[in-house]
């Protein structure tokens, strides 16, 4: 059976494509099937994007000497493309060399994921029973067998809601006429929807960022183009990352831009801001959440980031995180509440194995709902994932990549966000009616001297390193 079955690996992206690469250099049979009628489905979603990695970052090194075999010619290797270049340049032509054009269908969706003639309650030889994989193509249903499954499907297709609690919010699904999720192409075939109007971007990560400068462009366009912010955290030094200090500069850059149109008032902040309910009224979109009510706008962006669909593999015996939902022994590198400096290390089979050995969940799905996945990160995964399948276990425990670091410690600004929901929460109450402060603590440090606790300090922007503190609250104030 091992010898004669293919490793069927779910998902014709960057990921996917690298790791048939990678089963057939193994001397194995790969069969890749992709949901999409073509190549790269999920990134032609965010084609318009420019990628804050350049070309080097973004190659699998075989599946780049696969294609150098037929002549091709690699881009620049500083270049940064965007997601559109990424699919015509790079995975078309290696869907189409030989060694792979005949191993890939398009149009088949997997739709289920398990042992053949065993459910998830069997154990009697279960180990040496092959994997049995059902898709979906030109309508019809076809069945599978597979001594191994990699799945690199993604996260595209299931975005988070905006509702704070990992639910839609009150009225989202109602006002989803009005409401974009990700990276629309505000520039382009979106641009007639939201030139001149009042945009509402609610998220923290790159792809609000991405939106935000787009926007930004729009309205230098169309001036009456308003954009607001909405973020869950107390402060944005968290949220902007490492500046400068990014080994990964377009992406500490991206933060940068950020920063500045904040200061410059193009991007209206709204912090400490969890919508749990959205509204349909005649002024517009109304945005609110634990007493707070975000001004009216025309349309609503949710850049609230992903999670897996894990529900193709409902029969396969999975060993999940229960915050990240992803692999438990990865979990521990990728949770934002446990992950502290730098970029996540190096990992593969050993960290993503499950109990039903030889699935593997890879690429961004690997990740469940953490963020900050990195393609390179995705092709180190493969190498090691197929390196186990293929029985070869010290190449699949040896580390081959060394990652850029971010230049900012998830964990550094807890104590700093503790005293930026303090204040905004206004610091000991209200201040005395002749006093010219905001709250008591205000008070108290305009009159010994202080600038103020920073309470109704205007939203900071400064980037990592935290900035000296001043007042009693410990706020940063920029201006």
């Amino acid at each position: 059976m091992s010898n004669v079955l293919p490793v069927v690996i779910i998902g014709a992206g960057p990921v996917g494509l690298a790791a048939a690469v990678h089963v057939r250099a193994r001397g194995l049979t790969p069969l890749v099937l992709e949901a999409g009628n073509q190549i790269g489905a999920g990134i032609r979603r965010w084609s318009h994007v420019r990628m804050f990695s350049p070309w080097e970052y973004n190659l699998d090194k075989l599946s780049a000497a696969l294609l150098a075999a037929h002549g091709w010619t690699p881009p620049d290797p500083k270049h940064f493309p965007t997601g559109g270049e990424v699919v015509a340049q790079y995975l078309e032509p290696l869907a189409a060399v030989p060694e792979l054009r005949q191993h890939v269908r398009l149009g088949a969706r997997v739709v289920a994921v398990t042992k053949q003639r065993r459910d998830r309650m069997k154990n009697a030889q279960r180990e040496n029973t092959p994997f049995l994989v059902r898709f979906l193509e030109g309508g019809q249903a076809h069945d599978v067998l597979a001594r191994a499954v990699i799945d690199a499907s993604g996260t595209i297709d299931s975005p988070n809601p905006i509702g704070a609690a990992g639910i839609p919010a009150i009225g989202e699904m109602e006002a989803g006429e009005h409401i974009a999720y990700s990276m629309p192409d505000v520039l382009g075939e979106q641009r007639a929807r939201y030139a001149g109007r009042r945009v509402l971007v609610v998220g923290s990560g790159h792809s609000a960022f991405n939106v935000l400068v787009d926007l930004a462009r729009l309205r230098r366009e169309a001036p009456d183009t308003q954009i607001h912010w909405a973020v869950r955290r107390p402060s944005l030094r968290r949220v902007l990352g490492g500046g400068e200090n990014d080994q990964l500069q377009e992406r500490g850059r991206l933060g940068l831009r950020i920063a500045k149109l904040v200061e410059d008032g193009i991007v209206v902040v709204h912090l400490n801001a969890h919508v749990d309910r959205i509204e349909e009224t005649a002024d517009g979109l109304l945005a609110s959440g634990d007493g707070i009510a975000l001004p009216a706008v025309d349309e609503i962006i949710g850049a609230t980031g992903f999670r897996p669909d894990l529900s193709v593999a409902g029969e396969v015996r999975l060993d999940l995180d229960p915050g990240t939902q992803s692999p438990s022994a990865l979990a521990p590198l990728i949770d934002p509440n446990l992950h502290s400096c730098g970029s996540v290390r190096p990992h593969g089979a050993v960290e993503l194995q499950h109990p039903d050995q030889n699935f593997f969940i890879v690429g961004m799905k690997s990740y469940g709902r953490a963020p900050t996945f990195l393609l390179m990160t995705g092709y180190e995964q493969v190498r090691s994932v197929v390196a186990a399948i293929a029985g070869d276990w010290e190449a699949a425990r040896r580390v081959e990549l060394v990652l850029p670091e971010t230049g900012v410690c998830n964990t550094q600004f807890e104590a700093e966000e503790e005293v930026a929901a303090q204040a905004a929460s206004c610091c000991g109450g209200p201040a005395p009616a002749e006093a010219n402060a905001c709250c008591v603590a205000d008070a108290e440090a305009k009159a010994g001297g202080a600038e103020g606790c920073g309470c109704a300090a205007p939203v900071a922007v400064e980037m990592a390193p935290p900035a000296k503190k001043s007042g009693c609250c410990g706020a940063v104030r920029t201006a």
